[in-house]
């Protein structure tokens, strides 16, 4: 099979062209390359497909197999890849997800290739059903106790089409996230699981994100964890809602529009290419 490493702050998949390519298990692909030992070494698998509906197409799965609705660290990484490829030629394209189409706004560098992204990541969805979430249907659920071990902590829930649960913390870069993350993901009130994104507030207009993803463990960059971080800090009345979101593979540029959607921008970097058995 041949391949694209590649990464959005840090975030980083193996893409598949499958304008070209065929995968016949992508879930036992995903963990097999996913391997940072014995494999190419990513926090996942994307396939970037042919869409009826769009300009391309994009299934993600997680290092553990799982398939998940959407990656916003990655949707920017595929823009990058059908343009600098020759599969479009437009600096406007749409993606069909699992989450839905999206658009996305590509800026070439002095090479010619895309150096940066600007996605319109939509409008967050906010009650329990949506997230999805233990309770009642149609609530809300902001500021909300929820107890670990020996803490409880204020939860925030909010769906970018995947499921998000944001804790703010006074130190990310000292809080124990490999404790309380996969707590907090295989939490009985997330019927599908849930990322978990800690979160320091800096300013009214920066943040620092440390994520543990639903099927990953920490990784390095969230983009729809940074766009639920986002309306949690404004929901919570924590920040304004455009900000600066400091991850530990590097920043991206957040803001959460009049039109009620969440726009996101931020780097695409392929890495190398190669071929692996499977």
């Amino acid at each position: 099979m041949k391949f694209t490493k590649m990464h959005g702050a840090g975030n980083d998949y193996v893409y598949v062209n499958c304008f070209e390519e065929s995968v016949a298990d992508p879930s036992r692909a995903a963990v097999q390359v996913s391997d940072r030992n014995f494999g190419v070494g990513s926090d996942g698998l994307i396939l970037i497909m042919p869409s009826d509906a769009a300009d391309a197409r994009m299934r993600m799965f997680n290092s553990d197999g799982s398939e998940s609705e959407m990656c916003g660290n990655g949707i920017r990484c595929v823009a990058k890849y059908v343009y600098d490829h020759g599969i479009v030629s437009k600096n406007e394209i749409t993606v069909e997800t699992c989450a839905g189409i999206l658009t996305l706004n590509l800026s070439p560098g002095r090479d010619g290739k895309i150096e940066k992204v600007r996605v319109n990541m939509g409008a967050p969805r906010l009650t329990r059903s949506k997230i999805p979430m233990i309770g009642g249907a149609n609530d809300q659920v902001i500021s909300e106790p929820l107890t670990i071990l020996d803490r409880t902590f204020l939860i925030t829930c909010v769906s970018m089409g995947n499921p998000h649960c944001v804790v703010f913390v006074d130190d990310a870069d000292v809080f124990p996230v490999s404790t309380y993350g996969p707590l907090i993901e295989n939490h009985e009130l997330f019927p599908r699981r849930v990322n978990v994104e800690f979160v320091q507030v800096l300013s009214r207009n920066e943040v620092r994100q440390r994520t543990w993803e639903r099927g990953a463990g920490e990784t390095l960059a969230c983009g729809t964890g940074s766009c639920a971080v986002t309306a949690a800090c404004v929901l919570n009345g924590l920040t304004e809602k455009e900000l600066v979101n400091h991850l530990s593979g590097g920043d991206l540029e957040m803001k959460w529009a009049e039109d009620g959607n969440i726009y996101m921008t931020g780097p695409a970097v392929e890495v190398f290419t190669g071929e692996i058995a499977l």
